[in-house]
């Protein structure tokens, strides 16, 4: 949820729909961490955001995203048509998508994994896309909360591990053949439509290990918390018998792992502003400071 930057984010998303012929008015939040994302209520169109400026560039990625996608057939959300791509306001890229039909049914992992082994079939020569730099970007966001005043104390201990991660990156010997991947492969970035599940948040697009897009159920499964009530299944053996591939079991996990963990944890900095995501932000850093890898997090 948007909290104290609700009214200038806002006013980000009028001017952006006014440059390019839309109207804004009666436009809803839907979802606030990387992206501010907007349900135009005039148009069948999403708009999306980005909240803090080293994430501009992942606006492009993720245009030249649904392009390469759209071109080789694999389901996945489509640029608005007719719209101007990517509109820039102060700090902030926008982007405007075509408003999927969600049925509102939770996508399954046998449909992650199917889009999946699509999406990796997509060839990666002449792909407009930016190599896979994860640590670059973490990087990145350190030196956006920096400019926002973060406690120094938390962005050197992050600063650190970014430091011991892209030592250990250097070393990992992977398996798969390197391919465009989506870059955060999650349940989460699928919407079910009438015709099936398709690839949402297209931001994080890039050539780089397949690996990587089996991480983020295998961390998921390890790391969160379930719904009270929920019972909790086996996602990352449902994903790694579909796939064919057990990442967990790959000597370069617990690397990908803290990785994915680091990334978790920093994405929360722009958007900890209430006590519940605060608290969960303190949280993970203290996971981190003490190498402890069996506390439960929470989503934020």
């Amino acid at each position: 949820m948007l909290t104290g930057d609700h009214t200038s984010i806002r006013a980000v998303l009028a001017h952006a729909c006014a440059r390019v012929g839309l109207d804004d008015t009666g436009a809803r939040v839907v979802r606030c961490v990387n992206n501010a994302v907007y349900r135009l209520d005039r148009h069948p169109i999403i708009a999306r955001i980005t909240l803090t400026p080293g994430l501009r560039r992942r606006a492009l990625a993720s245009v030249e995203a649904a392009r390469l996608l759209d071109r080789h057939r694999v389901p996945a959300v489509q640029l608005a048509p007719g719209v101007q791509q990517i509109v820039h306001v102060e700090e902030h890229a926008v982007t405007f998508w075509r408003r999927a039909a969600d049925t509102g049914r939770t996508p399954t992992v046998a449909e992650l994994a199917r889009l999946l082994r699509r999406l990796h079939r997509v060839p990666s020569a002449g792909a407009a896309l930016p190599r896979w730099d994860p640590v670059a970007d973490l990087r990145t966001r350190i030196h956006d909360a920096r400019t926002r005043g973060w406690p120094a104390a938390d962005l050197d201990l992050l600063a650190r591990r970014c430091d011991a991660i892209e030592e250990a990156l250097s070393t990992i010997s992977y398996q798969l053949p390197e391919c465009v991947i989506h870059g955060d492969a999650q349940v989460g970035n699928l919407i079910a439509t009438p015709g099936g599940a398709i690839w949402c948040d297209l931001d994080t697009a890039c050539v780089g290990p397949r690996e990587w897009d089996l991480v983020p159920v295998a961390v998921r499964q390890l790391r969160f918390q379930q719904r009270r009530g929920h019972r909790r299944t086996d996602q990352h053996r449902q994903l790694a018998d579909a796939y064919g591939f057990d990442v967990t079991r790959w000597s370069g996990f617990p690397v990908l792992r803290e990785l994915r963990e680091l990334k978790l944890a920093a994405v929360g900095m722009p958007i900890a502003r209430d006590t519940q995501s605060h608290t969960e932000l303190r949280r993970r850093l203290h996971s981190i400071r003490t190498g402890d890898t069996t506390t439960q997090w929470t989503p934020y």
